[in-house]
């Protein structure tokens, strides 16, 4: 099972100012969420963030949360429990013209919204936020995939304890560059060699 850009959303969680100082290997980490968030908009594919209590941890990083469609600021450690969910799921079309105009059997049927129920996930600390956040995207039944190198935690421990969890979740645990490439398919992909400047 491959990623498919049309059908992917990325979360980028938590990359605050006053947080990533103690967050191990910051500096790799914040890079790679950089990675995929040009890698997103390459692609089309939609980029969220969120803020643990922006009051004191300060705004995420400028130069990832400039890639946001929007930021969602938060004190529950899942962004599910404030709302993220309403941003990830299509809201059904309202139906359009007079309904009562045609008998139903003549009604057109109406187009599906594009679902994009793949959700593209890193962030920091990943035992606590990226992990609650992801744990209940799994529930409601999103398709999760942890992009491991864009995961922080303070220790090292930490990390790799939710990385083990999610596994054992159903989450698929993948890299930057196993996004970046799953979304282009083919180097003959007119997007290969801004993707090949992005991970260079």
């Amino acid at each position: 099972m491959l990623l498919d850009a049309s059908q992917s959303q990325l979360v980028l969680i938590d990359y605050q100012a006053q947080l990533m100082p103690a967050i191990f290997e910051a500096d790799a980490v914040a890079q790679n969420a950089v990675r995929l968030g040009k890698m997103a908009r390459l692609f089309e594919v939609p980029v969220w963030g969120t803020e643990h209590n922006p009051s004191k941890l300060g705004e995420t990083l400028p130069s990832i949360r400039a890639l946001y469609q929007r930021t969602l600021p938060k004190m529950h450690f899942s962004g599910m429990e404030e709302g993220l969910g309403e941003w990830l799921r299509v809201p059904p079309k309202a139906p359009q013209g007079n309904a009562r105009s045609l008998p139903k059997h003549l009604q057109k049927p109406a187009a599906a919204a594009e679902e994009r129920n793949t959700i593209v996930i890193a962030g920091c600390e990943a035992h606590v936020c990226l992990l609650q956040t992801a744990l209940d995207l799994l529930e409601d039944e999103f398709e999760v995939w942890v992009v491991t190198d864009a995961c922080s935690s303070r220790t090292e421990r930490n990390r790799d304890a939710a990385f083990d969890r999610l596994a054992g979740a159903g989450a698929e645990l993948v890299t930057t560059e196993m996004v970046g490439f799953e979304w282009l398919r083919t180097a003959e992909h007119p997007a290969f060699p801004e993707l090949l400047k992005i991970i260079r």
